[in-house]
């Protein structure tokens, strides 16, 4: 198979010469023009967002948005845009030094007066929390850092 992307205003000749968001963006777009022929029940999609600055992820989230009426995706991802977008969100964190430890949060289920206290419930303890929720608004959603809580504790 062979692939020709152009990018709007770029004469290319082969994939090789994209940069790496050019080439996700074309890997992404091939991926869902055969979505639009042929939809899957599901999709594992493993950090395709990586290389793309904010303005395509954006793009790339509006896509699994159009998507997601005919495919589940799960979307491995270290992108706070693209977990914003999520309806679900699964983290590791290690509380203690050798011992991780899964947390999970449905946004539709978080407190819209008190977010992080919903995330805290779902993790046990505060200190265990390593997935924040945004406005409450059932689609929002981070990985969190310490400096991620503190801001979403002055949000509540």
């Amino acid at each position: 198979m062979i692939i020709h992307a152009r990018p709007k205003g770029k004469k290319i000749d082969a994939v090789s010469l994209l940069s790496g968001g050019e080439r996700a963006l074309t890997a992404i777009a091939f991926l869902f023009a055969v979505y639009l022929i042929k939809p899957s029940p599901f999709c594992i999609l493993d950090e395709v967002d990586a290389p793309l600055d904010d303005k395509n992820i954006g793009r790339f989230v509006r896509l699994l948005e159009r998507f997601q009426q005919k495919t589940q995706f799960i979307v491995i991802t270290h992108n706070k845009l693209t977990m914003e977008a999520a309806d679900h969100l699964y983290g590791v964190t290690m509380e203690e030094s050798g011992v991780s430890r899964l947390v999970s949060v449905t946004f539709a289920q978080l407190d819209q007066d008190d977010p992080l206290k919903t995330l805290e419930a779902a993790a046990g303890a505060p200190a265990a929390v390593n997935a924040a929720g945004g406005n409450g608004s059932g689609n929002g959603g981070a990985h969190a850092s310490t400096d991620d809580l503190k801001r979403l504790e002055g949000e509540a």
